[in-house]
């Protein structure tokens, strides 16, 4: 996939989808359209249409973003994120290379992976299964 220029970006993202994707940033949290969702379906990256999580990874963290156990198998890519003094993990979508949000391991949450991806709802366009909303 050839990479888009920013103004492509502009184009084709609101304001806020550009400065989370686009720009690292974050939407602040308990805002998210997909914080407390949970139909059947797949969470797909809204920049790109690339699949990213299904529904039933899907998981109430409390941390006022939505929250996945883990990804769809090859839709996201990592890196190690130094920005503001701390060690995270980011995540990336591994199509469009837009920002997501972060991985956080080891949190005791009672998930199968003991792995809470924390995605910004703005990143995400939900498709339902068989008309579920």
């Amino acid at each position: 996939m050839a990479e888009k220029t920013d103004a492509e970006w502009q184009a084709v993202l609101n304001p806020e989808q550009f400065r989370v994707l686009r720009e690292l940033g974050t939407e602040k949290p308990g805002t998210g359209e997909y914080e407390h969702h949970f139909a059947d379906g797949v969470y797909k990256c809204v920049a790109c249409g690339n699949p990213l999580y299904k529904s039933e990874t899907k998981f109430d963290s409390g941390c006022g973003w939505p929250a996945f156990f883990d990804a769809i198998p090859g839709a996201i890519e990592t890196r190690r994120d130094t920005r503001f003094g701390k060690d995270r993990t980011e995540m990336i979508c591994s199509k469009c290379k837009g920002h997501l949000g972060h991985i956080f391991k080891g949190e005791g949450y009672d998930v199968p992976t003991d792995t809470r991806h924390c995605v910004n709802s703005v990143c995400l366009k939900f498709e339902p299964q068989n008309g579920s909303e």
